[in-house]
This record gives structure tokens, sequence and C-alpha cells, in this order.
């Protein structure tokens, strides 16, 4: 369960730090958007590490799913902008994906 936190947390600092470089160079704000784009990107690596699995690949896969999660989020929250219906559906399809890598390997024999 603590590996949902350490997802959810990651999520948000890599959603920042990105966020921070587009209001730069997309809206046209300061360069100094750059520092904590910077500090947040540093950030969410160390957290992912946090991860526990066995292998990374297949931690940033499931990652993944709550990346999205974090997304549509930050959509609805900080952008102000309301969640399509197919934002919804493909949200869905990724968690699914995502569970069944992360769970997958507890099922299967190889």
């Amino acid at each position: 369960m603590l590996n949902y936190l350490w997802f959810f947390l990651a999520a948000l600092f890599e959603i920042a730090g990105c966020y921070a470089f587009w209001m730069w160079l997309r809206q046209g704000k300061s360069a100094l958007w750059v520092i904590p784009a910077l500090i947040s990107l540093t950030l969410f690596a160390l957290l992912l590490t946090k991860v526990e699995a066995t292998y990374a690949g297949r931690a940033y896969a499931a990652y993944g799913g709550i990346y999205i999660v974090a997304s549509i989020g930050w959509l609805a929250v900080v952008e102000r902008v309301r969640p399509l219906g197919a934002d919804w559906l493909g949200l869905l399809l990724c968690v699914i994906g995502a569970s069944v890598i992360l769970f997958g390997p507890r099922f299967s024999n190889g």
C-alpha cells in the first residue's frame, strides 16, 4: 500500500515539474520557472526509487497508471478543464493495463 503513496507523490512532482517547463516554454513565463521544475523533477525521480519492486521496468509501467490518474486530476483541479468522456475511458483502460502489469507476476508461473 505504501507503493501507491510513492507513486502518487512521484506523479504530482513529475506533473508539477513538467508543468513548470510548460509555463516557461509554452506560456511565456519567466525562465525562473526552471528552478522549481528541476527541483520537482528531481524529487519525482527520488520518490520513484522508494517503490518496492524487483524490477524497475515493472515499477515504472505500473506507475504509468497512477501518473495518468494524477494527470487527469491535474487537468481538472489545476487547469480547471473538465475531463471528457474519452479522458475517463482512456484512464480506465490504462489503470486496467497497469494493474495487470503490477499484479500479473503474483498469478504467473514465469
